[in-house]
């Protein structure tokens, strides 16, 4: 006879934290998508997993992205000491609702043409190299540390012009941060000890301010924090604390989904060898191993809404004021949408996949992202001969929606320059 947690499908939320489920949550993922929307008493909470639902609540004007108002109630709460900097309380701009995300995102997305991004290429693809030069004197190689880790750090931190020596700094700063962006908290969030993420966002703010204060001193070319600076929409500009802010957003969640994309890139390559043989063969079809990457094993496995009023998802009913959990991840591998979901298939006819949200929230980053990973898994089947893997699966990181693997070692029979 089934539980109440059974029936509720607070069980499935309970297999997704173990840990043992991390390398493989599919799964769990599709008992939630057998049972269509699934709505958790004990958190107020809505599981949505079908792709065409999840499509649709992505697009609903009637959704928040404003999410700390259902986690954060409680606006008095600041777990920032008081000589902190005043952009640390500002939120990002991802977590906001028109008309504020709307005037941010127009002032930001000036920074973040297609040319921009397109003139970067010959500079990653050499980066990329650098990565595989060192690899080469090596007879084991971690991926994740080596390649996947290190190349979206540097790229962020020389588009915004940080010194080379300070990139160690991001580095630390972005590990305790990645928390944050996961969305779930961690043991000392709840044991009355300040978090990590707290003193890692504060001295983050401190770093960039700095910058800022420089650039507005001397603005440099081809540099986005200048581009920032000077980036205008009918007279209207960001103030110093949106600034910070947002930089901050895109060394912290650009970087993080861009190493998941590039680890479980390779991971899925090395797990496939005749696709990495394709790839190896015709560099053309880079692009379109991406997409199915994002698809199949998606460096962003979920999102959340707040509903602002009483609305239906199929037969469920969402409460104004309840949260909906979008598990992307679980929508990708919807039958509806792709056929065999469960085989990883760069020759698929077609991709579908929310992997870089959809509607005004849809990714800027999405641009750069595609291009690093594009870049990296070329240059790796390219260069990197009989590359095999020497754990697997893998150990993971113990994040649930930033989804990876903390190591990918492998062997290899040389690295051609």
């Amino acid at each position: 006879m089934a539980t109440d947690n059974e029936t509720s499908g607070l069980h499935l939320v309970s297999k997704l934290f173990d840990p043992a489920s991390r390398a493989d949550p599919y799964p769990i993922y599709a008992e939630f998508r057998a049972r269509g929307p699934v709505w958790i008493e004990e958190m107020s909470a809505l599981v949505v997993t079908s792709y065409r639902d999840c499509e649709t609540l992505l697009r609903d004007p009637r959704l928040s992205a404003e999410r700390r108002r259902f986690f954060q109630p409680d606006q008095a709460a600041d777990p920032y000491p008081p000589d902190a900097p005043s952009s640390v309380r500002r939120p990002w701009f991802l977590s906001l609702d028109p008309p504020d995300h709307t005037r941010l995102r127009r002032l930001v997305s000036s920074a973040f043409t297609a040319r921009t991004i397109a003139r970067m290429e010959d500079s990653i693809a050499r980066l990329v190299d650098e990565c595989l030069d060192r690899a080469a004197e090596r007879e084991t190689f971690d991926v994740v540390s080596g390649l996947a880790y290190s190349l979206p750090m540097t790229v962020i931190c020389r588009m915004l012009g940080v010194p080379l020596a300070d990139e160690r700094l991001f580095h630390q700063w972005s590990a305790h941060l990645t928390r944050l962006v996961d969305g779930f908290p961690t043991p000392d969030d709840q044991n009355g000890e300040t978090p990590e993420w707290v003193h890692g966002m504060v001295d983050m703010h401190r770093y960039v301010n700095e910058l800022v204060a420089d650039r507005r001193r001397s603005p440099r070319q081809d540099d986005l924090i200048s581009e920032l600076l000077a980036a205008e929409d009918g007279g209207d500009v960001l103030s110093h604390d949106e600034l910070v802010s947002t930089i901050v957003l895109l060394l912290v969640a650009g970087h993080e989904t861009t190493v998941n994309l590039i680890a479980n890139g390779v991971l899925a390559l090395l797990r496939h060898p005749n696709h990495l043989a394709t790839l190896r063969a015709d560099p053309g079809t880079a692009s379109a191993v991406v997409e199915e990457i994002v698809r199949y094993d998606p460096p962003v496995q979920l999102t959340a809404r707040v509903a602002g009023q009483d609305l239906s998802v199929g037969q469920a009913k969402l409460p104004a004021g309840g949260l909906v959990i979008l598990l992307l991840a679980a929508a990708h591998r919807d039958p509806e949408a792709n056929p065999n979901p469960d085989r990883f298939d760069p020759a698929r006819e077609q991709v579908r996949h929310l992997g870089f949200s959809l509607g005004p929230h849809f990714c800027l980053g999405a641009p750069l992202a595609r291009l690093e990973g594009r870049l990296a898994l070329t240059a790796f089947a390219r260069r990197v001969r009989e590359p095999g893997l020497l754990v697997d699966p893998p150990p993971y990181r113990d994040h649930i929606n930033l989804r990876g693997v903390s190591e990918l070692l492998i062997s290899h029979a040389g690295v051609t320059r």
